[in-house]
């Protein structure tokens, strides 16, 4: 069931009562706005789901006019985050106008717009903002814009040098997002960082098998005789990334994971076990998931934390992946209890909404009566969009 309050009365919506709600317009928006900033959990929650369920013909123009001129920072922050919901004909020029916005989050939020919809006439701007940007709030979300538009020359001029320079943190992100936008001219570079022992080994490592180029796995190997068995993880998902021969590192990956969650003596082990299983599921393997959930669900802390953030990367970045895998789940309610802890720990605004937004468009496509719509509606109702 979906509830909400409007003008002081509960309506309880359920799978057929949802319609409805969308076909409504909550009185007094500009107040929901406002209430983005409440410092009540609940006020702020329920001015967003307001927000959402306004008609696109009223909600894009004041959300837009919010994030330009609001005289609270963190409203207009939340406003351009909410209006990246509507797609890019309403939302598009609004981001083009605040990519130099002096609000460090509002960057932030156009950075990740411009991550998925590349644009080759910002990649100046981006490249630019290079030399000033060093958040390490802000600055991932820059560079990984940056690799979404590695194919623009300049782009990837600027983003070479910052495989092998530069703080490990900003590193690790280029890293990683080259490999998830398998960046092959890279790979070389990654190579040399993934045979150094450090930081961003794991990270190199998993971008090698996410470019997927063969020409990679000499050096995972080298690495598999001589690295620690932290890393034999992220080498296990490399590997089977590359061979598309996974279910023997699959296999070895789920007892990993099983073993390390029983002995707290062993949670560099559980991290690296989880992230790999992580970047298995968000390719796109059912399996990976499955295990992470089945482990993660009936765990304590810190357990629960690191499999809760493997499972919230996944459902990130392959919302379509966690509906197939929960729509065969026995355990639903239990599966987003762990995926309100990934959220509450990933605090990732931008690529949250992305996610909601996901779900909404599959709770409408899905037949009435389906597994998939009831959940899309269990995901709603659990995590209160």
């Amino acid at each position: 069931m979906i509830g909400r309050v409007v003008a002081g009365v509960l309506v309880v919506a359920g799978i057929s009562g949802i319609a409805a709600m969308e076909q409504q317009t909550p009185p007094q928006l500009a107040t929901a706005i406002d209430q983005l900033v409440s410092f009540d959990f609940a006020t702020r929650t329920e001015a967003a789901r307001i927000v959402r369920r306004t008609p696109a013909a009223e909600a894009v123009p004041a959300l837009a006019a919010a994030a330009r001129d609001h005289k609270d920072g963190y409203v207009r922050y939340r406003a351009l985050v909410l209006l990246a919901g509507y797609g890019d004909a309403s939302a598009g020029s609004t981001m083009r106008m605040l990519i130099e916005d002096p609000n460090d989050r509002v960057r932030a939020v156009t950075y990740g717009w411009f991550e998925h919809h590349p644009n080759p006439q910002v990649v100046s701007v981006l490249i630019a903002a290079l030399d000033r940007e060093q958040s390490e709030y802000v600055r991932p979300a820059l560079t990984r814009a940056l690799a979404a538009s590695h194919v623009e020359p300049d782009a990837r001029r600027a983003l070479a040098p910052l495989i092998l320079r530069g703080e490990d943190h900003f590193r690790g992100s280029v890293i990683e997002a080259l490999g998830d936008y398998q960046a092959s001219w890279a790979r070389a570079a990654i190579a040399d960082v993934a045979t150094l022992d450090g930081p961003l080994q794991d990270d190199a490592v998993l971008a090698l098998g996410k470019i997927g180029d063969r020409a990679s796995l000499p050096v995972l190997a080298g690495l598999q005789k001589s690295g620690g068995p932290e890393l034999q993880p992220s080498l296990a998902a490399a590997s089977c990334l590359i061979t598309k021969d996974c279910q023997a590192h699959v296999d070895y990956l789920s007892k990993t994971l099983v073993f390390a969650a029983s002995d707290q003596q062993y949670q560099t082990l559980l991290r690296s076990a989880a992230f790999a299983l992580s970047a298995l599921a968000s390719r796109g393997d059912r399996q990976p998931l499955t295990i992470l959930l089945e482990v993660g669900e009936p765990s304590k802390d810190p357990v629960r934390a690191a499999i809760a953030l493997a499972v919230g990367r996944v459902a990130l970045r392959n919302p379509d992946l966690l509906l197939d895998v929960l729509e065969t789940h026995k355990t639903l309610d239990q599966a987003g209890d762990l995926l309100l802890d990934a959220f509450d720990m990933l605090s990732e605004d931008f690529d949250e909404e992305r996610f909601f937004v996901a779900i909404r468009r599959a709770y409408w496509a899905a037949p009435e009566d389906s597994a998939r719509r009831r959940v899309a509606q269990a995901l709603i109702d659990k995590l209160e969009f």
